[in-house]
Formats: structure tokens, C-alpha cells, sequence
């Protein structure tokens, strides 16, 4: 599972997740992608999942790239805790997503087991997304 090495502040505030998404909304390294269509956050385990999911459809051909990096802390407090005595101790990490993030690409496999790749890595991901080529790249 993917956490960060060391983090600056141990607790993180929730922030905002509004607007989209401008820094990863263009395919960099391979030839297809699968891209956020709506917001959310997208836990290690769930990368970790749909990664497995990718490199198992093709067999574990062609080349596949993690664009998104789980570096926010999500903190829980106990059950049966009442109100007060603070903020609850870290529990996972999640990547925050906005519309337009490019999650995955693939590279080295047919446009078919890329696409039905991606469809399978989708299903275990909490945000609605789509199957994106690059351009220049023909879809046959």
C-alpha cells in the first residue's frame, strides 16, 4: 500500500475539494487512462486494489502508471467516545480527486484489454470516471 515516508504535520485539516483538476488532467506517459469524472477520496487500499485488478486482466503485460499519491490523513476516534477530548489519532491515507485527474495510465497492451483493464480498476474505485485516449493514438 502506497503512504507517504514521513509527513510535516501528523493531523491534517479536511480542506476543500471544489474547482477541477488542472496539474494531472492530461495523459503523460502512456497510451490510455482512466480519468475522474466526478470528486472524492481515494484510499491506499483502493489504488492498491485497483492496480491489482489492471495488472492481473493483462496478464501482467505492458506498463502501467499510479498517477495519483495517497498524502492526506483521514484521523477516527474511537468508538463509544464522547464529544471533546480532541482529535482522533491517524487512521489511513487518501489521495483527494477532483473531476479531470487523470488516476492510471497503461501503455504496451491493445486498445480492448486496455479499456476492459481500466472498466475492472474503475469498479473498485469510489469516483464515477471514464476511458480516455491519448491523442494521436488510434482506437481500434
Amino acid at each position: 500500500m502506497l503512504i507517504p515516508k514521513k509527513v510535516k504535520h501528523r493531523k491534517h485539516f479536511r480542506g476543500s475539494r471544489k474547482g477541477v483538476s488542472t496539474r494531472l488532467a492530461d495523459i503523460s506517459f502512456g497510451a490510455y487512462g482512466l480519468k475522474a469524472f466526478s470528486r472524492g477520496s481515494i484510499t491506499s487500499r483502493q489504488i492498491e486494489a485497483a492496480r491489482r485488478a489492471m495488472t492481473r486482466y493483462m496478464k501482467r503485460g505492458g506498463k502501467v502508471w499510479i498517477r495519483i499519491f495517497p498524502d492526506r490523513v483521514v484521523t477516527t476516534t474511537p468508538a463509544e467516545v464522547g464529544m471533546g477530548g480532541g482529535k482522533g489519532s491517524p487512521d489511513h491515507f487518501v489521495a483527494t480527486v477532483k473531476p479531470g485527474t487523470i488516476m492510471f495510465e497503461i501503455d504496451g497492451v491493445s486498445t480492448g484489454v486496455a479499456r476492459e483493464a481500466m472498466r475492472l480498476a474503475a469498479h473498485k474505485l469510489p469516483v464515477r470516471s471514464i476511458f480516455v485516449v491519448k491523442e494521436g493514438e488510434d482506437e481500434n
